[in-house]
């Protein structure tokens, strides 16, 4: 069964110049996922089309379209990386009939196979129970080598929900891996909304022993504690994984997501947990997810998506 579609140059595109000067210019298209095996380091953006779980998970449908119109926003966007840096576009990953657990299967095994192939392995979404199948390749990856990984999650939701029918959805993918990996199940969530979840969510947070900010508390004006929080954090681990959930964003900012909200936090704050995170050296793995195109208004959602991933890939590399 194939889940898999190779990437397409119609996804990329934007100024012209004679020199390479954008994104759209360096990006080079990678067939049939197979991957580059050489030892330099990398970069391997792949998508994940898939609205199975959000669809599980009673949101609104539409994610699918989401790793397509970050690459269209993304391609536009000036080119501050290293010269001989590859930036590889491995295609997407889909869901067929309904098994969201093939698809998941699929992006773990491609997780493993890049983090060993000196891959920055940067995930587009599609619905956040990307981040199920994701860690589970970064875990793999990490514990293989002896050391802890560390998920921060920037989200309004601590997506700890229980699984529905024992299927997973977009609102269950950090309980599926506490739940497989009780003893190395470590992770961060901030800018969680209380009205966004309820009482037994907190519950599950603190029977796995999670870390998290609620969104009161993640505000600029309080960075000097949310700063010590997330350092005290990357001590505890030796590896990071970073989950960003656009439905964290205030809907001001991020309007085309599953789950809108008009409390959520701004780019400020997000945009110096990056660099906080990135400066510890650790940042193995990137997904940005839950990009619904049809509610977006001119792009925005998708912008805001693609400058956080140029942001934080350009913060790695330099």
């Amino acid at each position: 069964m194939n889940l898999h579609q190779n990437p397409s140059p119609f996804h990329w595109s934007g100024r012209k110049s004679d020199q390479i000067e954008y994104w759209h210019q360096a990006i080079q298209p990678v067939a049939n996922l197979k991957l580059r095996e050489d030892p330099i380091k990398k970069i391997g953006i792949l998508g994940y089309s898939g609205e199975e779980g959000v669809i599980r998970n009673q949101g609104r449908i539409g994610t699918i379209e989401g790793p397509s119109a970050i690459r269209k926003m993304l391609g536009s966007v000036a080119l501050h990386l290293p010269e001989k840096l590859p930036l590889l576009d491995y295609g997407d990953i889909f869901t067929l009939d309904q098994d969201m657990e093939a698809s998941h299967d699929l992006i773990s095994k491609t997780t493993f196979d890049l983090l060993t192939t000196n891959h920055f392995p940067v995930f587009l979404g599609g619905g956040h129970d990307l981040a199920y199948a994701h860690g589970r390749g970064a875990l793999k990856f990490v514990k293989g080598k002896g050391e802890k990984l560390g998920i921060i999650n920037l989200d309004a939701h601590f997506d700890l929900r229980p699984k529905v029918k024992d299927k997973g959805h977009s609102g269950s993918p950090f309980l599926q891996l506490a739940e497989e990996n009780p003893d190395d199940f470590n992770y961060l969530a901030l800018g969680i909304q209380r009205a966004a979840n309820p009482r037994s969510l907190f519950e599950a947070a603190e029977k796995f022993k999670a870390r998290y900010i609620v969104m009161e508390d993640f505000r600029l004006h309080n960075w000097e504690y949310i700063e010590e929080q997330i350092i005290w954090f990357i001590d505890s681990v030796n590896k990071i994984y970073l989950s960003i959930d656009l439905d964290g964003f205030s809907s001001a900012f991020a309007p085309g997501v599953s789950a809108p909200s008009p409390m959520g936090f701004n780019p400020q704050i997000a945009f110096k947990v990056f660099e906080l995170i990135v400066k510890s050296k650790k940042l193995i793995s990137l997904d940005v997810v839950e990009l619904n195109p049809q509610f977006d208004q001119d792009n925005a959602t998708a912008r805001l998506a693609a400058r956080s991933i140029e942001y934080i890939v350009r913060k790695v590399f330099s």
